[in-house]
Formats: structure tokens, sequence, C-alpha cells
């Protein structure tokens, strides 16, 4: 095994650098990965951009990368499930103790946990890693690597999913069709929803939502008024949606989600805007909208192997871009730029396949 341990590091606000690190040596209970595919999310570009995302701040220089696959090449000794060569996708988020939250299968929750290109933390996007081996889960020969990086946001479509409580011939709304957007309209329509309204500013998207699935685009103007949106999402369906997924975070964006979702309904938050917003509460309150949060996911992995195994999802299609490791900056200014939908960094040398 080489020694190079090619990493993107952040430094601080602004400054991204690719360093050589030494290669990790796996503790009992992790693996050595060599890494294969690593895609490049929006919360990678804020950091590098802003230095913090709300209460976590870089203080120091961090690893970034979080959706991630591999090869494992070394096991620690306690290791049971993994072999040198299996090929494996990594859930990021690993609890650090067995707190309420890990007890009740919520450990996303878990104020301690350990996750991937989180300050402090150190991400994977470099060409060897070392995580918990309960954490990576075997790729079956026809999932390929790429696929396996996309469980990491296809996790979120899955829980927002669950969370929403799409089942056979519900109606949902998405705001937003980036690439969260997209894998909650994938998922939304694998778990049997039926009609599926896509909105989002760039017609672009629209047309990729579409290529995904969607039963109705929605294009939306900066200044349209919420409670009109909410009337033209009603015409397209012919009724108000039982469920909306926001994937915005944008404050009139979570206004039209309440007043569009039929009484009875859900609201599912999945996109982050700023700290406070201003919302119809008592429109929601007075029909029984339920506003419900999602942080992440949780328990998700082994569905999404299943879904992409199976063909039940197909995921190839939003990588739009792929880079070289050593090309990390071009890459990332990609992403910031807002071009394509999945920016893919390729850190194995000798295979750069999907």
């Amino acid at each position: 095994m080489e020694e190079n341990n090619l990493s993107v590091v952040l430094h601080s606000q602004g400054d991204l650098r690719l360093e050589k690190r030494p290669v990790p040596e796996p503790g009992p209970n992790d693996v050595l990965i060599q890494m294969h595919s690593v895609g490049i999310c929006g919360s990678d570009v804020h950091y590098w951009q802003h230095g913090r995302i709300g209460d976590f701040v870089v203080t120091k220089p961090m690893v970034l990368g979080h959706e991630a696959s591999g090869r494992v090449v070394k096991v620690g000794s306690a290791v049971k499930h993994l072999k040198a060569g299996d090929r494996v996708a990594i859930e990021p988020g690993v609890p650090r103790e067995m707190d309420e939250f890990f007890k009740n299968g919520r450990y996303n929750l878990s104020p301690t946990i350990f996750f991937c290109a989180t300050p402090p933390d150190d991400g994977n996007l470099c060409r060897y890693y070392k995580h918990s081996a309960n954490f990576c889960y075997k790729l079956p020969d026809n999932v390929t690597f790429e696929e396996g990086a996309l469980i990491e946001p296809l996790s979120v479509g899955i829980h927002a999913c669950r969370r929403a409580g799409v089942t056979l011939g519900s109606t949902v709304l998405i705001c937003g069709a980036g690439p969260i957007g997209l894998v909650c309209l994938l998922v939304a329509k694998a778990m049997g929803a039926s009609q599926v309204v896509v909105t989002d500013l760039s017609p672009e998207r629209l047309t990729m939502a579409k290529e995904c699935g969607a039963d109705f685009q929605l294009t939306v103007k900066r200044g349209d008024g919420s409670q009109q949106l909410a009337k033209s999402v009603e015409d397209l369906l012919g009724a108000q949606p039982h469920i909306t997924i926001e994937c915005t975070g944008v404050e009139s964006s979570i206004q039209t989600a309440i007043y569009a979702t039929r009484s009875g309904g859900v609201v599912v938050l999945v996109g982050l805007g700023s700290e406070m917003a201003t919302v119809p509460l008592i429109n929601a309150a007075v029909r029984e909208v339920d506003i419900r949060g999602v942080f992440r996911y949780c328990n998700t992995w082994p569905m999404a192997i299943a879904m992409l195994a199976s063909g039940k999802v197909n995921v190839k299609p939003l990588v739009t871009h792929r880079f070289p490791l050593e090309q990390a900056v071009q890459a990332f200014d990609t992403t910031r730029q807002g071009l394509g939908i999945k920016v893919m960094l390729k850190c194995d040398q000798n295979d750069q396949n999907p």
C-alpha cells in the first residue's frame, strides 16, 4: 500500500488545500478503506465558503467529505463481518456513546455523535480513511461505488419520507429540486406516492425532476406569493397534497409548504436556512397539519442498498460531473457555482470508473 494519503483539507474559511497526511491505522473495531468515490455536498461547500454551519465552526484543519464508498484494505482484530477486498458504503455518523437516543434507535440525535466533516471530526475525502466497521455496509456486486456514495444523500430522502409517512397513494409536494429534493422524489415514488409535484426556481433542475419521475413541475419566481403558489399546487393535483417535503430552507417556501398541505397532513422540514423563520403556525395548528423536522438519518443504509440493488431506485443520473481527487478545488468550485446536480470525486488513481 502506498503511503500517499492525499487529503482535501479545509484550514479556515476560504482556505481549501490538498495535502498529504499519514495513512491511519485501524483500531480493533475499525476498517481501513481505500476511498473510491466521494460526492461533494452543499454542506462541504458551505464550510469552505463560510467556515461554519450554525454552531458547528471550523477552528482547526478538517478533512472534508461524507458521501463516500471504497474498498476495505485492512480490518481491525475484532471485526467479523468484513474482510480486505470488500466494497463498502460508509455511513458517516457514528454514535460515541450508548445514550438514550442510541437505545431507542434514533442515534442521529445523540449530541456526542461522530460525523464526518462536521467540526471537529475529519471526513473521508482522501485516499485512505479509517472508520467504524459497524457503520460500513457491504455493497452487492451490481451496485457501483458511485451508487454507494450516493446512499448518503439517498438516506436523507428515506428518512424524510419515513418521517412524513409516505405510503401507497400519498400525494406529495416537494419544494426544491436540488440533490436532496430529487432523492426525496425518487424515494417517495419508490414508497408508493401516486402523484408528486416538485417546485424550483431553476427550469434545468425541474427538467431533471421530470426525468426522475415527477408528475408535475412548478417553476417558482422570486417574489411569488406563498398562498398563490399553494393554490397552484392544488390546481395541479386537483386537491391539496397529503404531505409536503420542504428541501430549500427558504422562509417563503416553508410558508408555501404549510399553506399547500391538506388539513390533517404532514410538513417535513429538510432544508436548512436561517435560524428564525416567520411561518403561518396558527394556520397549521387549526388545520392539524403536523410539522416535523429531519436531522440527517438513522437506520437507512440497509434499505438504501436494497432499493439500489433491486433497481427500485436509480440514482445514477444524479451524477453530472466527475473529477480526480487531485482536481478537488476545481470540483468544489463547480458545486459552488451550482453547475449540474452531483459532483463526484474519484479518489483511487488506478480506478476512476463509476
